[in-house]
């Protein structure tokens, strides 16, 4: 699904991604996780081409994704911080995306229903709460029914309800068979959603294994334990 092979990118002398190669298929849901600054952003900027890798190669189903875009109609992103024109309705910016997109098979308005934007598609962005927009910018993620879901910090400014629901639709579209990746700082979110997990450091892959491995490694049900473990070992191993 998408294959990343010797991936590295530079900004001045910081070194963002070093040689960073994995295979994230579908019907996963995998957890990018690791400290700020960990390269794990450029990473997913890198699969959806909005860095270009210094060097190695991304592909998304077997095809090399430089100089393509058309594969991009395939993913649908959350990003942490959703930016929209401030004067724009929130049935502006719908509209202005399925505008962008052109005619569409199938449109998946779950969220938008679930959220309660409907009864609210004439409000101005800039006058909405942050987890309204947050609200604004899952459904978008979801609307074009996409093969691939990346979600920066999706349950961020979320309240307990709205999180569970979304949470819920991630676990939907896992079953549909495709491909989730998501970045949190909250590892308590990801326990019931994530069947593998990658995790950075320093713009280096420590490791992708999968939830079942992570379990059986260091006998903890819970992702933050388990995590710590196998973090606690790698630098204990290194220093001696």
């Amino acid at each position: 699904m998408i294959t990343a092979s010797n991936i590295s990118k530079k900004f001045g002398k910081l070194k963002a991604l070093d040689d960073i190669s994995l295979t994230c298929n579908k019907g996963e849901c995998i957890a990018l996780i690791g400290p700020n600054g960990s390269g794990k952003t450029t990473l997913i900027k890198s699969i959806l081409g909005m860095v270009v890798p210094d060097s190695g190669t991304i592909k998304f189903n077997g095809a090399n994704i430089l100089h393509s875009w058309q594969y991009r109609s395939q993913i649908g992103y959350m990003p942490q911080i959703g930016r929209y024109p401030d004067n724009m309705s929130i049935g502006d910016v719908f509209d202005m995306m399925k505008d962008i997109r052109g005619p569409q098979n199938v449109l998946d308005e779950e969220l938008i229903h679930l959220f309660g934007l409907k009864e609210q598609m004439k409000k101005k962005m800039r006058t909405l709460s942050g987890g309204t927009r947050q609200k604004v910018s899952a459904a978008l993620a979801f609307l074009f029914d996409p093969e691939v879901l990346v979600l920066d910090e999706p349950t961020a400014g979320l309240d307990p309800v709205a999180s569970e629901m979304l949470k819920e639709k991630i676990i939907a579209q896992k079953r549909k068979g495709k491909l989730v990746m998501i970045t949190s700082h909250v590892l308590s979110e990801l326990d019931e959603l994530v069947t593998q997990v990658i995790y950075m450091q320093e713009g280096n892959l420590q490791f992708h294994k999968t939830i079942d491995e992570l379990h059986a490694e260091t006998g903890e049900n819970k992702l933050s334990k388990a995590i710590a473990n196998v973090m606690l070992k790698t630098s204990h191993e290194k220093n001696h």
